[in-house]
């Protein structure tokens, strides 16, 4: 018997989207929402998240909850340094962290490292 993969979510990605789901729920109620119709998630190559695998896992972890047939938006997020020694800030790339001014090695990281729930689409019951 052969298992397959493809187009299977990952462990880590359906225990994010739990997590979400979780954050979402919270919201939701709070906001007196029958359901959420969009979520805005922005993600960065260095979250250690997998965007795809996120979206595959997401009608898993969104079954039977108020977000059931929210559409899932992905909203890639660039990396971005700032140079410790020239002060530049510029874009950088997974495995260079250089400032793209000087070349020099000592940055600090300002964005690519976000997995963040930017917003939420309700719909709300009518008797709040």
């Amino acid at each position: 018997m052969r298992c397959s993969t493809r187009n299977a979510p990952g462990v880590h990605e359906l225990a994010v989207c739990q997590g979400l789901m979780t954050q979402v729920e919270q919201i939701a109620r709070r906001e007196h929402a029958a359901r959420v119709t969009r979520i805005l998630l922005r993600i960065g190559p260095l979250s250690g998240v997998e965007p795809q695998l996120l979206s595959d896992a997401f009608p898993i972890a969104a079954a039977g909850s108020v977000a059931a047939d929210a559409e899932l938006a992905i909203e890639p997020q660039p990396i971005r340094v700032r140079c410790l020694t020239c002060g530049e800030e510029s874009a950088a790339s997974t495995n260079r962290l250089v400032c793209g001014a000087c070349g020099d090695y000592r940055t600090q990281l300002l964005s690519g490292d976000e997995l963040l729930l930017a917003s939420l689409e309700l719909e709300r019951r009518d008797n709040v």
